[in-house]
Protein backbone atom coordinates (compact mmCIF):
# COMPACT_ATOMS: atom_id res chain seq x y z
CA UNK A 1 0.00 0.00 0.00
CA UNK A 2 1.07 3.52 -0.86
CA UNK A 3 1.28 5.42 2.12
CA UNK A 4 2.14 9.02 3.21
CA UNK A 5 5.81 9.35 4.61
CA UNK A 6 3.82 12.20 7.01
CA UNK A 7 0.68 10.99 7.83
CA UNK A 8 0.98 7.39 7.32
CA UNK A 9 -2.59 7.46 5.47
CA UNK A 10 -3.14 6.20 1.69
CA UNK A 11 -2.08 7.63 -0.66
CA UNK A 12 -3.34 8.49 -4.49
CA UNK A 13 -1.34 7.21 -6.95
CA UNK A 14 1.80 9.15 -8.26
CA UNK A 15 1.67 10.84 -5.11
CA UNK A 16 4.69 11.49 -2.94
CA UNK A 17 2.93 13.15 0.40
CA UNK A 18 -1.31 13.34 0.90
CA UNK A 19 -2.80 17.18 1.28
CA UNK A 20 -3.20 16.22 4.83
CA UNK A 21 0.34 15.40 5.38
CA UNK A 22 1.51 18.77 3.45
CA UNK A 23 -0.47 21.14 5.16
CA UNK A 24 0.46 19.94 9.21
CA UNK A 25 3.58 22.24 7.89
CA UNK A 26 1.59 25.38 6.45
CA UNK A 27 -2.06 25.70 4.79
CA UNK A 28 0.25 27.52 1.95
CA UNK A 29 2.17 24.33 0.93
CA UNK A 30 0.80 22.70 -2.16
CA UNK A 31 3.45 20.30 -2.83
CA UNK A 32 6.69 19.51 -1.83
CA UNK A 33 9.81 19.17 -3.92
CA UNK A 34 12.56 16.03 -2.75
CA UNK A 35 15.32 17.17 -0.91
CA UNK A 36 17.81 17.91 -3.54
CA UNK A 37 20.61 15.94 -2.25
CA UNK A 38 21.81 11.72 -2.59
CA UNK A 39 22.45 10.05 0.89
CA UNK A 40 25.90 11.09 0.21
CA UNK A 41 25.46 14.48 -0.66
CA UNK A 42 23.75 15.04 2.40
CA UNK A 43 26.82 13.59 4.60
CA UNK A 44 28.95 15.58 3.15
CA UNK A 45 26.85 18.69 4.33
CA UNK A 46 27.13 17.31 7.49
CA UNK A 47 30.69 17.21 6.85
CA UNK A 48 31.55 20.54 5.73
CA UNK A 49 28.67 22.01 8.01
CA UNK A 50 30.44 20.72 11.67
CA UNK A 51 30.40 22.90 14.49
CA UNK A 52 28.57 25.79 12.55
CA UNK A 53 25.03 24.22 13.38
CA UNK A 54 23.32 24.71 17.31
CA UNK A 55 21.38 21.11 17.29
CA UNK A 56 23.43 18.14 19.75
CA UNK A 57 23.86 14.75 19.49
CA UNK A 58 25.85 11.78 17.89
CA UNK A 59 23.57 10.68 15.08
CA UNK A 60 24.36 12.80 11.96
CA UNK A 61 21.83 15.70 11.46
CA UNK A 62 21.14 19.07 9.60
CA UNK A 63 19.28 22.18 10.18
CA UNK A 64 17.15 23.29 8.17
CA UNK A 65 14.01 25.76 7.15
CA UNK A 66 10.87 25.15 4.90
CA UNK A 67 10.70 27.25 2.27
CA UNK A 68 6.97 28.16 1.70
CA UNK A 69 7.45 30.29 -1.56
CA UNK A 70 9.81 27.62 -3.58
CA UNK A 71 7.57 24.65 -1.74
CA UNK A 72 10.75 23.09 -0.72
CA UNK A 73 13.16 22.62 2.34
CA UNK A 74 16.66 24.57 2.39
CA UNK A 75 19.62 23.33 4.64
CA UNK A 76 20.68 26.37 6.91
CA UNK A 77 23.53 26.67 9.71
CA UNK A 78 21.32 29.24 11.73
CA UNK A 79 17.43 29.77 12.39
CA UNK A 80 16.12 26.21 11.31
CA UNK A 81 12.64 25.31 12.34
CA UNK A 82 12.95 21.39 11.79
CA UNK A 83 15.73 19.16 12.43
CA UNK A 84 17.05 16.30 9.29
CA UNK A 85 18.45 13.14 9.94
CA UNK A 86 19.38 11.13 6.52
CA UNK A 87 20.57 7.22 6.52
CA UNK A 88 23.28 6.36 8.75
CA UNK A 89 26.04 3.85 8.15
CA UNK A 90 25.27 3.31 11.89
CA UNK A 91 22.53 1.12 11.46
CA UNK A 92 19.84 0.40 8.31
CA UNK A 93 17.26 2.38 8.11
CA UNK A 94 17.49 4.30 11.15
CA UNK A 95 15.06 7.17 9.96
CA UNK A 96 12.19 4.72 9.38
CA UNK A 97 13.09 3.32 12.25
CA UNK A 98 13.11 6.65 14.56
CA UNK A 99 9.75 7.29 12.68
CA UNK A 100 7.79 4.59 13.45
CA UNK A 101 9.18 4.53 16.59
CA UNK A 102 7.84 7.91 18.07
CA UNK A 103 4.59 7.25 15.83
CA UNK A 104 4.19 4.27 18.38
CA UNK A 105 5.20 6.46 21.45
CA UNK A 106 2.33 8.75 20.22
CA UNK A 107 -0.48 6.37 20.66
CA UNK A 108 0.88 5.56 23.85
CA UNK A 109 -0.14 8.53 25.27
CA UNK A 110 3.96 10.41 25.14
CA UNK A 111 4.02 14.18 23.97
CA UNK A 112 5.81 13.71 20.65
CA UNK A 113 6.82 16.79 18.17
CA UNK A 114 5.57 17.02 14.36
CA UNK A 115 7.47 14.80 12.51
CA UNK A 116 7.90 12.35 9.53
CA UNK A 117 9.51 11.48 6.54
CA UNK A 118 11.13 13.13 3.33
CA UNK A 119 12.05 11.70 0.07
CA UNK A 120 15.49 12.80 -1.45
CA UNK A 121 16.17 12.99 -4.98
CA UNK A 122 17.62 9.17 -4.89
CA UNK A 123 15.03 8.28 -3.39
CA UNK A 124 16.25 7.57 -0.01
CA UNK A 125 14.16 8.94 3.51
CA UNK A 126 15.18 11.53 5.44
CA UNK A 127 13.39 11.40 9.18
CA UNK A 128 12.57 15.04 9.87
CA UNK A 129 11.39 16.70 13.23
CA UNK A 130 9.85 20.28 14.24
CA UNK A 131 12.14 22.00 16.81
CA UNK A 132 10.33 22.84 20.36
CA UNK A 133 12.74 24.51 21.38
CA UNK A 134 11.88 27.51 18.79
CA UNK A 135 8.66 30.36 18.63
CA UNK A 136 8.44 33.11 16.20
CA UNK A 137 11.08 33.90 13.77
CA UNK A 138 13.84 34.02 15.81
CA UNK A 139 12.76 33.48 19.30
CA UNK A 140 14.40 30.43 21.47
CA UNK A 141 13.07 28.64 24.08
CA UNK A 142 14.22 28.17 27.37
CA UNK A 143 15.51 24.39 27.71
CA UNK A 144 18.07 22.37 29.23
CA UNK A 145 18.91 18.46 29.55
CA UNK A 146 19.95 16.65 32.22
CA UNK A 147 23.07 16.57 31.57
CA UNK A 148 23.19 20.25 32.34
CA UNK A 149 20.82 20.03 35.08
CA UNK A 150 23.16 17.11 36.85
CA UNK A 151 26.41 19.43 36.38
CA UNK A 152 27.90 16.65 33.75
CA UNK A 153 29.32 17.02 30.41
CA UNK A 154 28.26 15.24 26.78
CA UNK A 155 31.08 12.31 27.76
CA UNK A 156 29.37 12.02 31.27
CA UNK A 157 25.59 11.27 29.69
CA UNK A 158 25.77 7.86 31.00
CA UNK A 159 27.18 8.56 34.80
CA UNK A 160 23.93 8.53 36.02
CA UNK A 161 20.89 6.56 37.75
CA UNK A 162 17.47 6.34 36.68
CA UNK A 163 16.93 7.42 40.46
CA UNK A 164 18.71 10.47 40.11
CA UNK A 165 16.62 11.29 37.55
CA UNK A 166 13.50 11.43 39.53
CA UNK A 167 15.45 13.86 41.94
CA UNK A 168 16.22 16.11 39.26
CA UNK A 169 12.45 16.06 38.54
CA UNK A 170 12.07 17.05 42.15
CA UNK A 171 14.83 19.47 42.42
CA UNK A 172 13.68 21.68 39.36
CA UNK A 173 9.94 20.71 38.15
CA UNK A 174 6.68 23.20 39.12
CA UNK A 175 4.53 19.97 39.48
CA UNK A 176 7.49 17.16 40.09
CA UNK A 177 4.04 14.37 40.48
CA UNK A 178 2.77 15.20 36.86
CA UNK A 179 6.05 14.65 35.37
CA UNK A 180 6.34 11.57 37.48
CA UNK A 181 3.70 10.04 35.57
CA UNK A 182 5.02 11.10 32.43
CA UNK A 183 8.68 9.51 33.14
CA UNK A 184 7.19 6.20 34.58
CA UNK A 185 5.07 6.08 31.19
CA UNK A 186 8.25 6.85 28.94
CA UNK A 187 10.29 4.13 30.85
CA UNK A 188 7.87 1.89 30.00
CA UNK A 189 7.57 2.45 26.38
CA UNK A 190 11.54 2.20 26.39
CA UNK A 191 11.34 -1.17 27.67
CA UNK A 192 8.71 -2.66 25.19
CA UNK A 193 10.18 -1.27 22.20
CA UNK A 194 13.93 -1.93 22.81
CA UNK A 195 15.01 1.57 22.98
CA UNK A 196 17.92 1.34 25.88
CA UNK A 197 19.43 4.80 25.00
CA UNK A 198 17.85 7.12 27.03
CA UNK A 199 21.15 8.52 28.79
CA UNK A 200 20.94 12.45 30.34
CA UNK A 201 21.25 13.80 27.03
CA UNK A 202 17.89 12.40 25.81
CA UNK A 203 16.26 13.84 28.51
CA UNK A 204 15.00 17.53 28.51
CA UNK A 205 13.44 20.57 30.83
CA UNK A 206 11.20 23.20 29.35
CA UNK A 207 9.98 26.58 30.15
CA UNK A 208 5.98 26.82 29.11
CA UNK A 209 3.57 28.79 29.97
CA UNK A 210 5.47 29.74 33.24
CA UNK A 211 5.87 25.67 34.27
CA UNK A 212 8.98 24.02 34.07
CA UNK A 213 8.30 20.72 33.12
CA UNK A 214 9.46 17.84 30.56
CA UNK A 215 10.08 18.34 26.93
CA UNK A 216 7.84 16.27 24.28
CA UNK A 217 9.67 13.23 23.82
CA UNK A 218 12.92 12.93 21.43
CA UNK A 219 15.56 10.51 19.82
CA UNK A 220 13.55 7.28 20.64
CA UNK A 221 14.93 4.28 18.64
CA UNK A 222 14.35 0.93 18.74
CA UNK A 223 18.03 0.53 19.32
CA UNK A 224 17.26 -3.77 20.19
CA UNK A 225 15.67 -4.16 16.46
CA UNK A 226 18.76 -2.66 15.07
CA UNK A 227 21.46 -4.54 17.13
CA UNK A 228 19.54 -8.34 17.90
CA UNK A 229 20.43 -7.87 21.40
CA UNK A 230 18.65 -8.32 24.41
CA UNK A 231 21.16 -7.67 27.22
CA UNK A 232 20.41 -4.37 27.93
CA UNK A 233 16.84 -2.63 28.77
CA UNK A 234 18.15 0.65 30.21
CA UNK A 235 21.14 3.25 29.52
CA UNK A 236 21.18 4.22 33.02
CA UNK A 237 20.70 1.53 35.59
CA UNK A 238 17.49 1.18 37.97
CA UNK A 239 17.87 -0.16 41.02
CA UNK A 240 21.79 -1.00 40.22
CA UNK A 241 21.25 -2.80 36.63
CA UNK A 242 21.05 -2.12 33.44
CA UNK A 243 19.11 -5.37 31.91
CA UNK A 244 17.84 -8.40 33.44
CA UNK A 245 14.99 -5.72 34.71
CA UNK A 246 11.96 -7.59 36.21
CA UNK A 247 8.27 -6.56 36.82
CA UNK A 248 8.37 -6.15 40.16
CA UNK A 249 11.62 -3.76 39.65
CA UNK A 250 9.94 -1.35 36.91
CA UNK A 251 6.84 -1.41 38.92
CA UNK A 252 7.38 -1.81 42.32
CA UNK A 253 10.29 -0.75 42.84
CA UNK A 254 10.68 2.33 39.86
CA UNK A 255 7.09 3.26 39.96
CA UNK A 256 5.73 2.71 43.74
CA UNK A 257 8.79 3.61 45.42
CA UNK A 258 10.87 5.62 44.29
CA UNK A 259 8.66 8.16 41.84
CA UNK A 260 5.79 7.19 44.71
CA UNK A 261 2.76 6.47 42.32
CA UNK A 262 -0.48 5.53 43.68
CA UNK A 263 -1.15 1.55 42.24
CA UNK A 264 -4.19 2.43 40.98
CA UNK A 265 -2.26 5.13 38.24
CA UNK A 266 0.74 2.75 37.99
CA UNK A 267 -2.25 0.32 36.47
CA UNK A 268 -4.05 2.69 34.95
CA UNK A 269 -0.88 3.78 32.84
CA UNK A 270 -0.04 0.03 32.41
CA UNK A 271 -3.91 -0.31 30.98
CA UNK A 272 -3.49 2.51 28.63
CA UNK A 273 -0.26 1.52 26.90
CA UNK A 274 -2.14 -2.27 26.81
CA UNK A 275 -4.65 -0.61 24.66
CA UNK A 276 -2.42 1.28 22.77
CA UNK A 277 -0.22 -1.78 21.74
CA UNK A 278 -3.31 -3.06 19.85
CA UNK A 279 -2.96 -0.27 17.99
CA UNK A 280 0.66 -0.13 16.96
CA UNK A 281 0.37 -3.07 14.39
CA UNK A 282 -1.57 -0.79 12.09
CA UNK A 283 0.86 1.77 12.79
CA UNK A 284 3.94 -1.12 11.86
CA UNK A 285 1.95 -2.11 8.58
CA UNK A 286 1.89 1.29 7.53
CA UNK A 287 5.58 2.18 8.37
CA UNK A 288 8.29 2.39 5.72
CA UNK A 289 10.78 -0.58 7.59
CA UNK A 290 11.41 -3.25 5.34
CA UNK A 291 9.21 -6.45 5.72
CA UNK A 292 11.57 -8.33 7.56
CA UNK A 293 12.24 -5.75 10.01
CA UNK A 294 8.60 -5.42 10.47
CA UNK A 295 8.63 -9.04 11.17
CA UNK A 296 11.66 -8.22 13.60
CA UNK A 297 9.71 -5.25 15.31
CA UNK A 298 5.91 -7.25 16.35
CA UNK A 299 8.31 -10.29 17.71
CA UNK A 300 10.28 -7.58 19.71
CA UNK A 301 7.34 -6.29 21.21
CA UNK A 302 5.64 -9.63 21.69
CA UNK A 303 8.89 -10.74 23.80
CA UNK A 304 9.14 -7.57 25.52
CA UNK A 305 5.29 -7.58 26.15
CA UNK A 306 5.61 -11.57 27.27
CA UNK A 307 8.96 -10.56 29.81
CA UNK A 308 7.72 -7.73 31.59
CA UNK A 309 3.79 -9.09 31.74
CA UNK A 310 2.17 -5.56 30.60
Amino acid sequence: MNVCPITYDPLRWGSRYSIEGLQKFSPRLHMLQDLPFTVQELHFEIASRAGKMSIPGTQPKLSARLDLSGQRFEIVDLGGRFILKPQSPLAPHLPENEDLTMRLAAAAGLETPFHGLLFCKDGSLVYFVQRFDRHGRHGKVAMEDFAQLAGKTRFEKYDSTMEQVVTIIDTFCTFPLLEKLKLFRLTIFNLLVGNDDLHLKNLSLIRREGKVELTPVYDLVSNVLNAGSDERDLALPLDGKRGGLTRSAIVDHFGRDRLGLPQKIIQGILGEIGVASDAWERLIAASFLTDDMKVNYRSLLSRRRTRFDF
